[in-house]
């Protein structure tokens, strides 16, 4: 993870450039000038991730928020990555995204004229008759703002967070509000539900922040950072600061005193009493009390960043009384005489069942309307970003009228990601683990470059020509390194003279490859080039380049047998279903009423999607895939 409050706030400074308000029309009737290609709404890591992808794939693209000084803001959390989420930022990365450019270097300077920043909060949308070519009951045409003002634009992709209809909760207090200070958007998700989405209600919370220099350090266990510390973007060979002058995190824990303030003032906290849905993976300290009585709970001391003398209390989400935070937090050792500078608070927002958009995160409902991030059920600003990337790609692949950018079960954690939300929705705020994917072996952080950069230059037009050349040297060197350590074979007592601290077997009699001497544990490029320099020293000197030989070393036969998998997956899911397919009423197949209704509500593009749907039984795959190519037999006579 690495933590970087202050990279929001250069992003704000560099991705924006103000539209003139003249070119905006005040009359809803007439279209203003200049007309966009693509116009985002929100400034969260899902809205800088969308505007950035369409600006990069060549589109007039417009960023609407109500605050441009809080553009790419750390709402919550100061840190990025972790498990699932790092894969997905990597992949973000991989398809030329702006967040792991940020973690590097603290800041990305974004310049030219195709992506405007404005100043004003979204009140409705612009609606107009359908495409006859496409589903949807009408397409989107472009935004009313709160003043009046109206922007024309031929695709609109919705990156809310927190702000449909948000309302904030402290203790038994609760005003409308999407984050601390800043008004919820009411009138467009009056229309959204007007227009038939089907709108769920989420939550999820804040801890209080704290004054670093009222906190005693002294006796806490200190978190030192990685030494070399290994950047997040495949185009930084180092990070902006060096280990040690990095800021190290504390570990602190909760006690039996801070289980008694929460049991003993429930009664004063509305947010946890709630029905909705809060996160499972990042539960409030009050959900941690309730479910786990007894027990002890971490709290990491991170630090908001150079230029602030704030600290986030990592794992002390609240939304008690203000009064009782402070009490609450004086309880845990080293924050005895802590003061508190925010309290800590609930959001509680609407959200839209992600089973009504396409892969290509296009709404069913409305044409060219596109959805990204909280709006779709998810919690995190990896989730975020990535979902932000995709549907940046693909409004602009909708304005150029070219085929949508989909990334399969079997391509990536972002396809996994989508392929969830879209097949199976989600009830609670959706986060990404390793779990949830199928061959994770094969979707590595290391590679996801291999898999990502060269179809989103060739197919979408967002990758850099820089990129893509780093990502063409890397791939044919990682191919010319495995084939040399496939050529050298050695019997196993040389290798064993030449490595002495390899635990490789003399009994072998068969010749053993570099290749799998390098899948030893205590084996790594160096010390293999040492041993044969004339052969491997050159593939030592890029750090990156020695590191993945490594890993695919050790994976090799894994993979092997996992890339066969993929390819038998690839080939059923390869059966598209027909677009204008009227589930309710087609005739001659076999569907239950409620495998109808399923199949309607969700509108699977793949017979893989469509076997993945809950309650869409083996069955009644069986009876759509005969339908399917049945019809299509037909219609090729």
């Amino acid at each position: 993870m690495f933590s970087f409050r202050r990279c929001g706030h250069r992003v704000a400074t560099s991705l924006t450039k103000h539209l003139p308000f003249s070119g905006l029309s005040r009359d809803s009737a007439a279209p203003c000038s200049p007309h966009l290609d693509v116009v985002v709404v929100g400034g969260g890591y899902a809205g800088t991730e969308a505007a950035a992808a369409a600006a990069r794939c060549g589109s007039r693209t417009l960023l609407l928020t109500h605050r441009v000084d809080t553009i790419g803001q750390m709402s919550c959390n100061p840190s990025f990555g972790g498990i699932g989420k790092g894969h997905l930022m990597r992949e973000v990365d991989a398809l030329d995204g702006l967040c792991s450019r940020i973690c590097d270097q603290s800041g990305v300077h974004y310049k030219g004229p195709a992506v405007w920043g404005l100043r004003g909060a979204v009140e409705d949308l612009i609606l107009a008759e359908p495409e006859p070519e496409h589903t949807g009951k009408c397409h989107v045409s472009g935004v009313v703002l709160v003043d009046g003002s109206t922007v024309y634009a031929e695709n609109v992709i919705l990156t809310t967070g927190t702000f449909l209809r948000g309302m904030i909760v402290i203790g038994l207090e609760m005003h409308p509000a999407g984050r601390l200070g800043d008004q919820p958007s009411m009138g467009l998700a009056q229309t959204l539900e007007r227009l038939g989405f089907v709108v769920g209600r989420l939550k999820t919370g804040t801890p209080p922040r704290i004054a670093q220099e009222t906190i005693n350090f002294s006796i806490l266990n200190k978190q030192t950072p990685d030494n070399p510390s290994i950047p997040f973007s495949f185009v930084n060979e180092t990070v902006w600061i060096k280990p040690e002058d990095q800021l190290p995190c504390y570990l602190t824990h909760t006690n039996p005193r801070v289980d008694k303030i929460v049991l003993e003032n429930l009664h004063l906290n509305s947010h946890v009493k709630e029905t909705t849905r809060g996160p499972r993976y990042c539960p409030s300290i009050e959900s941690k009390v309730l479910r786990f009585l007894n027990r002890v709970h971490q709290v990491w001391l991170e630090p908001e960043g150079m230029d602030s003398d704030l600290i986030y209390p990592q794992g002390l989400s609240v939304t008690l009384p203000a009064e009782l935070q402070e009490k609450m937090i004086m309880c845990i050792r080293g924050l005895e005489n802590a003061k508190m500078t925010q309290p800590g608070y609930g959001v509680q927002y609407d959200y839209l069942d992600p089973r009504q958009i396409t892969p290509s995160l296009e709404t069913h409902l409305v044409q060219r309307l596109f959805f990204a991030g909280q709006i779709n059920g998810t919690t995190g600003y990896e989730e975020a970003a990535a979902q932000g990337v995709i549907a940046g790609i693909n409004a602009s692949l909708r304005v150029s009228r070219k085929p949508p950018f989909i990334v399969s079960r079997t391509e990536g954690y972002i396809g996994v990601l989508i392929d969830d939300l879209t097949t199976l929705g989600t009830c609670e705020p959706y986060r990404m683990f390793t779990s949830r994917v199928e061959f994770r072996l094969s979707l590595r952080p290391d590679n996801a470059d291999s898999r990502l950069t060269f179809r989103g230059y060739k197919e979408a037009g967002c990758v850099s020509q820089q990129r893509y050349e780093r990502a063409s040297w890397m791939k044919s060197s990682l191919e010319e390194g495995i084939s040399v350590l496939k050529s050298i074979e050695f019997s196993s007592s040389k290798w064993k003279k030449l490595i002495p601290q390899a635990s490789i077997s003399t009994a072998r009699s068969l010749p053993v490859r570099a290749l799998d001497v390098l899948k030893y544990e205590e084996v790594d490029m160096e010390l293999l080039a040492k041993a044969v320099p004339e052969s491997l020293k050159k593939y030592t000197k890029c750090r990156e380049l020695a590191e993945r030989l490594k890993i695919e070393a050790t994976y090799e036969s894994v993979v092997i047998h996992q890339l066969q998998e993929i390819k038998e997956v690839q080939r059923d899911e390869a059966l598209q279903l027909p677009k204008d397919l009227d589930y309710l009423t087609i005739r001659d197949v076999s569907l239950s009423h409620e495998v109808r209704e399923k199949l309607h509500f969700s509108r699977p593009q793949m017979i893989g999607a469509a076997s993945r749907i809950p309650g869409v039984t083996p069955a009644a795959i069986i009876n759509l895939l005969r339908f399917v190519k049945t019809s299509q037999q037909r219609q090729g006579q």
